[in-house]
């Protein structure tokens, strides 16, 4: 067993990562130990991530110990980049963290001068000329190349042409001195999306009661609702991110099937979450803020109802419908309640999907069938189909008595066949086989689905199955 992890202390008394567990019990005698466990690390800097939103939109992980947040344009809200870290610094300390930071002109640069710079510089630049060229973090072959070859760092790898650069050390290395340097872009992937409707709320002294920052969430919920009727537009997915005043953060986010500008619907669904929550939402310290944002937007015109009041029945039903839906969803999970959906395609095992109810509707309408007739498939059908044994009268010809589960049913009726080819152009064996479906009616009145899977021409010895029950 080794230490995957150090504190300050640890290092002052000489412990370093990789160290034996034994060597380090020899050393130090009352060592605190804690396992590592990686998932969890992962775990608590997302978290801190999530905290670290009030600063900025944007914020990006850098596993499996670091933070890289954009803050151009947000300094201000501060008073400027010292006052900013200082907030930072003031927010891991209560939380018992040793925060390592820096500033760059970009997001490389910033984590470059915040993981390897050992000296103060006058400036950003010299700063970054002075850094190790194991600041490129490069493969250990390449940085151990450089080094031989007398460029140990960043100053010393910028003052040679880069094309000499690519070809000796390889392009990896020219673009990583690129990106360093601010030459080329280095992109942030945020862990969070920048929303496009937001409403927020900064307090002066934290909230420290859940009803009133209920109370003000109901308020950025009217703000957000204003901002979505002037684009034309309803919210599918609403999230709202309380930030404690020791730093961390809770989000809770629900889900809407339809689009929506109801901010009472909004409410109760957020309640609904809240109330269903495991680890019920905890102010500690206080909100010191409360951002709402709405990440999913949909459009969503005015409903034109008719005079006589039709309109309105409906809409109302399946606006009820639709909520019912939503709140059972955000209660209970979003994939345990799902509706069924029809798909394009003409496999019956295919033609409908099971989604979560919060997705969506698909463009494709439910077939609407005939008057009177009844109906062509059964409601249930056996995944997969079942095989069963039939005796025909001719080789092609409908099904005269099949036995399924150890009883023998005769065909007094049937209707087909039906015969539905495979998706051919979805396969490489040219279509697959041919299925020739039949409702029968046996001599007890029970109506069964079967098909012969494949022609004769097809396969020199087709099988039967049951594919479904009649109600």
């Amino acid at each position: 067993m080794r230490i995957a992890s150090v504190d300050v202390q640890a290092e002052a008394v000489g412990l370093r990562v990789g160290m034996p567990l034994a060597d380090a019990r020899a050393q130090v005698g009352a060592l605190a130990v804690v396992p590592h466990d990686p998932v969890l690390d992962q775990d608590w800097l997302d978290r801190l991530a999530q905290g670290c939103a009030r600063y900025s939109p944007l914020v990006a992980l850098d596993a499996p110990d670091g933070l890289i947040l954009d803050i151009a344009g947000a300094d201000h809200l501060y008073g400027g980049e010292a006052e900013l870290v200082s907030d930072v610094e003031r927010r891991l300390t209560r939380l018992g963290l040793t925060l390592r930071y820096a500033l760059g002109p970009t997001a490389d640069a910033a984590r470059a001068l915040a993981r390897y710079q050992t000296r103060p510089a006058p400036d950003e630049a010299s700063a970054i000329r002075r850094l190790p060229v194991a600041a490129l973090e490069l493969e250990s072959e390449a940085t151990t190349a450089l080094v031989r070859a007398g460029l140990k760092t960043i100053g010393d790898l910028a003052s040679r042409p880069m094309a000499n650069i690519a070809a000796r050390f390889g392009a990896d290395a020219a673009m990583a001195l690129r990106r360093l340097l601010g030459d080329a872009p280095s992109p942030l992937d945020p862990r969070i999306a920048l929303p496009p409707v937001v409403a927020e709320r900064r307090f002066a002294e934290p909230l420290g009661s859940t009803a009133h920052a209920t109370k003000v969430l109901a308020e950025l919920a009217g703000e957000a609702i204003e901002q979505l009727s002037e684009r034309g537009k309803g919210g599918r997915h609403f999230r709202a991110t309380f930030f404690r005043s020791d730093g961390l953060a809770r989000s809770i986010a629900i889900e809407t099937g339809h689009p929506t500008r109801d901010i009472g619907l909004v409410m109760r669904l957020f309640a609904e979450r809240m109330d269903s929550l495991a680890d019920p939402l905890d102010p500690g310290f206080g909100f010191d803020m409360i951002r709402l944002a709405v990440p999913r937007l949909e459009t969503l015109g005015a409903t034109q109802l008719k005079l006589e009041g039709g309109a309105v029945r409906a809409a109302t039903e399946g606006a009820a419908m639709a909520e019912l839906a939503d709140r059972l969803t955000t209660r209970l999970g979003r994939s345990r309640v799902r509706r069924l959906r029809p798909a394009d395609t003409h496999i019956p095992e295919q033609a409908q999907l099971e989604l979560p109810a919060a997705d969506a509707p698909l463009p494709l309408p439910w077939p609407a069938p005939e008057a009177g007739e009844p109906p062509t498939r059964p409601f249930h059908l056996f995944d997969p189909p079942q095989p069963i044994e039939v005796i025909a009268e001719v080789p092609d010809g409908p099904p005269h008595h099949f036995r399924w589960r150890r009883a023998t049913h005769a065909v007094r009726r049937y209707e087909g066949p039906e015969r539905i080819a495979a998706e051919w152009w979805r396969r490489r064996d040219n279509g697959g086989l041919t299925r020739d479906y039949y409702r029968v009616e046996d001599a007890r009145g029970r109506r069964f689905w079967l098909f012969r899977h494949g022609l004769y021409d097809e396969k020199p010895d087709p099988r039967w199955y049951i594919h479904g029950v009649f109600a």
